[in-house]
Parts: C-alpha cells; structure tokens; sequence
C-alpha cells in the first residue's frame, strides 16, 4: 500500500511539473491579456465607487420580481453572497484541474484569456448602463434613512482610487440595470458548458444560476430588469466574442506539443525530418502515410479510390 501511494504521488508531482511547465511557456506569451483583463476588474470597481456618489436614495421602484418573490430581509442577504462564492470558487478551481488530473481538455492560461474577454466586454457596457441612468438603489443600505445610501464628497483623489475594498464592493450603490454577480456567473456557466466534461455539473450549473437568480431579487439587492438584462446581454456577448476569438486547443486529442514555442535546435531538428520525410514521398503527418492514388491529375486517399475509378469508368 504504502509502494503504491509513493508510486502515485511520484507521478503526480511529475504531471504538475510538466503541467507548470507547459502553462508557464503559455503565461510568457500571453501575460499581457490576463494583465489587461485584471487591471480591468480594478476600473469596473472604480466606476461602481463612482457612481455611488452620484446615487440618490428615493422610493423603491415598482417591480414584479418584488411582488412575486418574498423577501428575504437584512438577515437573510447572506444567502445569495454563499451561493456566489461557491460558483466562484468552484470555477476557479476547475481552471486548475489540469495540474492534478491526467485527463484534460483545456489550458489554464488559455482559457482566463478567454473568460476575462467575456468579461471585459460585459462589464464595459455594465459601466456605460449605470452611468447613463443612476436608479434608487433597492437594497436596504441605499433606501432613504441609511447612512450609507449617500457617500460623502471626497476629500482627495486617493481616497475614491482606493474604493474601500471590500467593503465599498458590497455595500455599493447606484450601480445598477445590470448585476454583476449575474455577469460573473453566467460567463463560469456557459464557459463550463463549452469546455466542461461532466453533464450532471452542467445542469447543475444552469440550476445554480436560475437560483442565483431568484436569490437577487429576493435579497433587493438589484431590480428585476438587472437580473433580466444580465441574462440575454452576457449571453449574446459570450457569442460573439466567442466566434472572433480562434477556438481553444482540445488537449483531449493528445495535441500538446503543437502548442508550445519550440527552440531554434528544435525547429531545425523539426525542419530536417519533415524535408526528409518529403524526399522519400512522405509527408509528417501519419495520416498521410496512406496509398494515395492520382485519378484525373487529382490525388485522392486511397477510401476514395474505389469510387473514383467507377466514376472515372462510368464516364
């Protein structure tokens, strides 16, 4: 038993080796997108501390989702934070899984590239919603009476660039007609549904965010149109960003090497053996090892010789 768990956690360092290897080539080359989409995340919070000053509490506009739905109080708002946190941090941990496991499918790097994208793309036109038409808050610290429901007026620069994090985060107001909560988690959602594996997780993903959801408007921490709004904006932009980005490598077909940068010895070496290959009528794909065979000047693989020469002997 014990050889066996020696054995076990000798090939798993090796595999996270090989892994931090690989995503470490992929980080050299890519390090300025992850940067750009971070950076990023600090401005959607700078623009959601602004406009906490320009918020105004009034009455709480109608709403159906209000009606509809009991409310869960004060008390209760941790609720939809738990469910938040666990889609969160589930999600980051699945991003990693290729240092662990043998079988993958997607490159760590990679795919953050991908999900800060999406996520650059819906949090802009977040900023622009909320700065275009500033709403009275629905949550119990923005309503009239509360103390936080307006910020004083700053006393320098500094003090609004450092957003009083996390504090200032989850107790902002006036960022509204779009949830954020609802961006992050339908971009983890349809990501995992794409590049995921499990269907069961799938489904189970889809159920958490309808519940995420409901737990919202429950909480009045945002309108139900915020709520709305998020659901066919993030879906629409994850489209289209997603057909401009080229497709991710599937790591399941073994394709690996293609991806990382290879040395000068190594493209000589690469450069050498193909040149070869093709001297002797060979190309470097296996693939094309097959008989071929020239019919009308065209050359065909050899599954489709049969029918070409019927074709040819029918004409």
């Amino acid at each position: 038993m014990t050889l066996y768990i020696g054995r076990e956690a000798s090939k798993l360092w090796k595999r996270v080796c090989a892994e931090t290897t690989t995503e470490l080539n992929l980080l050299l080359e890519n390090w300025k997108y992850l940067l750009a989409g971070l950076i990023f995340q600090y401005i959607h919070g700078l623009a959601a501390r602004g406009v906490h000053y320009l918020h105004r509490p009034g009455p709480t506009l109608q709403d159906v989702g209000f009606f509809l739905l009991p409310e869960l109080g004060p008390d209760k708002a941790y609720i939809s934070e738990t469910v938040f946190t666990f889609v969160f941090l589930s999600f980051v941990l699945w991003t990693f899984h290729p240092f662990i496991f043998k079988a993958k499918k997607i490159y760590t790097v990679l795919l953050w590239c991908r999900v800060l994208a999406f996520l650059v793309a819906s949090q802009s036109l977040r900023i622009i919603t909320f700065y275009s038409t500033q709403l009275p808050g629905p949550n119990y610290h923005c309503r009239e009476g509360s103390k936080l429901a307006r910020l004083p007026r700053p006393d320098s620069a500094f003090e609004v660039l450092l957003i009083n994090f996390p504090r200032g985060v989850i107790y902002g107001c006036g960022d509204l007609i779009f949830s954020s909560h609802m961006i992050f988690t339908l971009v983890f959602v349809l990501t995992y549904q794409k590049y995921g594996t499990r269907r069961c997780i799938k489904q189970f993903a889809w159920l958490i965010a309808v519940a995420q959801s409901f737990l919202i408007v429950a909480s009045r921490k945002h309108y139900t149109v915020d709520v709305v709004v998020a659901w066919y904006t993030v879906n629409l932009v994850v489209f289209f960003i997603d057909k401009k980005l080229p497709e991710l490598p599937d790591r399941s077909n073994g394709s690996a090497s293609l991806l990382l940068p290879l040395s000068t010895k190594d493209k000589d070496s690469k450069t050498k053996e193909e040149n070869h290959k093709l001297l002797n009528g060979n190309s470097g794909d296996p693939a094309d090892w097959r008989q071929r065979t020239q019919v009308n000047g065209k050359t065909l693989e050899d599954g489709n010789t049969v029918h070409a020469e019927t074709t040819t002997n029918g004409a």
